[in-house]
């Protein structure tokens, strides 16, 4: 033997890390509602503890799929097609008996809204245990001890009383930490996540997202996340698979993907992210800011030192700001800061205790309640959310007419050219004046709030979250439409968000809120670049850009 064939043999050789194995595989997956296919042929694989992100905008089939992977299809009229293998099996064709054992104890699911997924007139405790008995464990006491022990260990930090509380006892983060708790008990291979995050904080969304980070790392729990935020997404997963209308635009691993977009839609997606495009509306934008440096005279609105309290919580503490007329303020802070309140007492639906607001110069405490109202007409709010906000059964022509038959102006004729310029300065065609608001998609549902805050002609309107319950495109066009019709007719906004990304694109000036109180305000620029407080500095650091270090950087 020669010399170096004898040492090749007696060192040790160095040891190759086995790739992970998969886990979950899809083929050619097909699903479709009657004839009407949504989702063509898909595949993707998932290996054991990675993180797979499903992205796209509403209707693209991220939830659909995941469905389809759980066995969820609504029964008759959802069919899927193709190969899906689960640890080596296939899935797809067994029968409900036998994948039933898999969900929840193989497969675990964490629902996108927590309000809905619970049951509210039952404990959090008695709707756990039926998750434990997912355990097969015959002990009832070892069962209670599982489930407060998984409590603590997805940060609930009084596991008993949130096992005791009702939903409507606990914040919307806390019961999101409840389905994920719920969700891993059973010690799943796979967690399915839909959209975990999108009605929370962003300090909550972070948390929950740490959380599951961490999960998949102490429990080698592989991640499916479907969501619409490429941010999120860019931080949270080892791969991508980017889907529109159905079909897949682009997959590979997330630093290709982010870094390098191959397909023109994933490119939107990217650009449609307020955090990675601070500036993407600067030029709109800049003729607010133009109105800001030239102001002169009083601010067209302004609260000052005004104070709410309910029983014994004090909502609102002194809380003073103005703003100029045809410039945007934004409020800002998470659930419970008093945002809420406060825009309450701007509207007049409820009086503060100590204080002073006035409107272009009026006083609004003390009024009667029809010169109440007469301000109002010039004081509009569009809500939240655009599902709830719009009556069902009317048609788009009366919803955004109604104001307008309310105070009477004008004669019909009058009305209908004042609803159709409304919804044409929306972007809405005229087309959709017969529709319903069940026939409108989220984000053609908001434009029609908008028209309906608009068809006054008011001078200022409050923006209470409204893109909240939006994907981040359908949301990037309706903040193009606001500082479009802000640049045209000088409108005064008053922007409620807890999205620190979004109110960098939009708001002129910002106050930031917390228990109640204004911690800083100031120009937004300001603010975001040099924030004094710690608390503005973990609202900023919260933010998830796909990047390294916090927006403000």
């Amino acid at each position: 033997m020669a010399p170096h064939d004898r040492l090749t043999t007696t060192l040790p050789r160095p040891r190759v890390a086995a790739p992970p194995r998969t886990l979950l595989e899809v083929e050619d997956l097909s699903v479709a509602y009657g004839g009407h296919e949504v989702v063509s042929g898909v595949g993707f694989s998932l290996a054991r503890g990675e993180s797979l992100a499903l992205i796209g905008e509403s209707g693209s089939g991220k939830s659909t799929i995941a469905r389809a992977l759980l066995r969820l299809l609504p029964a008759g009229v959802g069919r899927a097609a193709g190969r899906v293998s689960f640890d080596g099996r296939e899935v797809l064709g067994l029968p409900e008996r036998q994948f039933r054992p898999l969900r929840g104890r193989e497969i675990g699911f964490v629902p996108q809204d927590p309000s809905s997924s619970l049951n509210a007139v039952r404990t959090i405790g008695r709707q756990a245990e039926e998750a434990a008995a997912l355990l097969d464990e015959p002990d009832a006491r070892a069962r209670t001890r599982a489930v407060l022990d998984t409590f603590a260990q997805v940060g609930l930090d009084d596991p008993q009383r949130v096992y005791d509380s009702y939903p409507h006892q606990l914040s919307g983060g806390m019961l999101q930490r409840v389905l994920v708790g719920l969700a891993v008990l059973p010690r799943p291979a796979l967690l399915v996540a839909d959209e975990p995050t999108s009605a929370l904080d962003v300090t909550i969304q972070k948390r929950i997202l740490d959380l599951l980070t961490e999960l998949r790392g102490t429990l080698d729990i592989s991640l499916l996340l479907i969501t619409h935020d490429l941010a999120v997404a860019a931080e949270r997963a080892d791969s991508l698979l980017v889907l529109k209308d159905g079909r897949v635009q682009e997959q590979g691993r997330t630093a290709s993907v982010f870094a390098a977009p191959a397909s023109s839609y994933t490119r939107r997606l990217r650009a449609d992210v307020p955090a990675l495009n601070p500036d993407r509306y600067a030029d709109l934008r800049a003729v607010g800011g133009g109105r800001l440096a030239a102001a002169t005279g009083g601010p067209k609105i302004e609260v000052d030192a005004v104070s709410k309290t309910f029983g014994d919580v004090r909502a609102v503490d002194d809380v003073s700001f103005g703003v100029e007329a045809g410039t945007t303020h934004a409020l800002v802070g998470e659930s419970g800061s008093g945002k809420t309140t406060a825009i309450r007492l701007l509207l007049g639906l409820d009086q503060p205790d100590e204080g002073r607001i006035l409107v272009a110069g009026d006083e609004l405490q003390g009024r009667s309640g029809a010169s109440l109202r007469a301000v109002r007409r010039h004081l509009q709010l569009v809500y939240q959310n655009p599902f709830t906000s719009l009556d069902p059964t009317w048609r788009v022509e009366r919803l955004v007419r109604e104001p307008l038959d309310r105070f009477k102006v004008g004669d019909k004729a009058e009305r209908r050219e004042r609803v159709r310029e409304a919804l044409r300065s929306v972007g809405l065609a005229e087309h959709l004046v017969r529709r319903r608001p069940a026939a409108l998609s989220g984000g053609q549902r908001q434009r029609v709030a908008i028209a309906r805050a608009l068809v006054l002609r008011p001078d200022v309107i409050v923006l209470d979250e409204p893109t909240s319950a939006l994907d981040v495109t359908v949301q990037a066009d309706i903040v193009e439409v606001l500082l479009r019709l802000q640049a045209e007719l000088g409108l005064t906004y008053v922007f409620v968000s807890h999205d620190l990304a979004l109110v960098r694109q939009l708001a002129h000036t910002v106050s930031v809120m917390q228990r109640g109180r204004v911690v800083e305000q100031g120009p937004v620029a300001e603010i975001f670049d040099a924030p004094r407080e710690a608390y503005t500095r973990s609202l900023l650091d919260s933010l998830p850009t796909g990047l390294e270090g916090p927006l403000a950087t």
